[in-house]
């Protein structure tokens, strides 16, 4: 049974854990238990305590409190409408396992003429994907992502990550833990997304969506963003940048910047997170084993890019920027790809024979046609 310590970026099998991110890849093996090959493409992974299921195509391992399942069908679009569904019966009984009642769980699905109808959740699942797809290459047009080549400044940056030099910074001379109001709220009381007054994020030690999962109202509480947030009673101890409004909960905290006078700009406090993370994102430290709180953070070190004896702000700026574009280009690529060949496939389909136009859309064909209308509709309305 493997554990985060036997895990590597180098390798390149994913191992499965029981946590909800990433799909649930928790890190990289060089050597997987499960082979997906011809004769078993795919496999259905169960986080026991998060009842969380995911699907596997590539050969990997799993760590413990994983349940490894073999689908008896191998269309990717259908499995994830029946895991979906499958989800949502699973109650939640806390850390609790979950195997147990899972595996007892009754689904709906759609039927047709007394069996399965895999040909309407397939193309259903087709048409979810256009709309994110489309929605995703609109979003990176009005927010400007489309443009991936790097400038003269982001260049030298990465050609001098190697070679600039670094010194050794006290986090509690850089930062300082924020103030907060106590708030008379329980986690699992509290709504998972915005409802009547309940519309603030509110911060846990969750590395689940930053680890803001729950909302709660504004009156009474205290309203923060553009910091960075660190757990301090959690099973991975993972800094976050916050750029928009929230407010802490429980079990973690905010640090705010107070070296200079200089206000950090967004790319400049995700490196800091970035060195913060090498320090406190440990394997060494989980639940068992807690890092502590911000009496223990403050007093730990960081390196940090230094010129003419500052602080190298401009670097960072121009190392995070480079990295964001280099991160995008295979996702504006992938977007580009799927408007060029949906428009090939509108084109295709007017002709003016009739018998062509009557022909039904295949949910490939649904898939193209939707993420070009979407995407042109959405930049229209942006």
């Amino acid at each position: 049974m493997l554990s985060k310590e036997d895990l590597s970026d180098e390798f390149c099998f994913p191992a499965y854990s029981s946590e909800s991110t990433n799909n649930g890849i928790i890190g990289y093996t060089d050597s997987p238990e499960f082979i997906c090959d011809e004769e078993h493409p795919i496999f259905v992974t169960f986080g026991d305590h998060t009842r969380t299921l995911n699907i596997a195509t590539k050969s990997f391992s799993v760590l413990d409190n994983v349940k490894v399942l073999l689908p008896t069908i191998q269309n990717l679009r259908c499995l994830l409408w029946i895991i979906t569904a499958w989800q949502k019966q699973i109650p939640n009984l806390g850390y609790a396992r979950h195997w147990k009642i899972a595996k007892q769980c009754v689904i709906k699905l759609p039927c047709k003429e007394g069996k399965i109808d895999f040909d309407f959740m397939e193309s259903f699942i087709a048409e979810l994907e256009a709309e994110r797809v489309a929605e995703l290459s609109a979003y990176l047009k009005v927010n400007g992502f489309n443009n991936y080549e790097l400038s003269v400044q982001e260049l030298r940056a990465l050609e001098n990550l190697k070679t600039i030099s670094w010194d050794e910074y006290r986090i509690g001379d850089l930062f300082d833990k924020l103030k907060t109001n106590k708030l008379p709220y329980k986690a699992k009381k509290l709504p998972t997304s915005p409802t009547g007054k309940n519309i603030l994020p509110c911060l846990t030690s969750s590395f689940q969506n930053q680890g803001l999962n729950y909302y709660v109202p504004i009156d009474g509480a205290t309203v923060l963003k553009n910091v960075i947030t660190i757990p301090q009673n959690s099973d991975v101890y993972r800094a976050y940048y916050q750029p928009k409004d929230f407010t802490v909960l429980s079990d973690a905290y905010a640090i705010d910047w107070i070296y200079d006078d200089c206000k950090l700009t967004r790319n400049q406090y995700l490196f800091m997170v970035m060195c913060i993370n090498k320090v406190t994102d440990l394997p060494i430290y989980s639940y068992k084993n807690k890092l502590g709180g911000w009496n223990v953070v403050k007093d730990k070190y960081i390196l940090l890019p230094k010129a003419n004896g500052k602080i190298d702000l401009d670097f960072m700026n121009d190392f995070i920027s480079a990295i964001i574009k280099l991160a995008i280009q295979d996702v504006v690529i992938y977007t580009d790809e799927k408007v060029k060949v949906t428009k090939q496939v509108i084109a295709a389909r007017k002709d003016t024979n009739a018998g062509i136009l009557n022909q039904p859309f295949t949910s490939e064909d649904v898939l193209e046609h939707d993420t070009l209308m979407v995407a042109e509709e959405s930049l229209y309305n942006k």
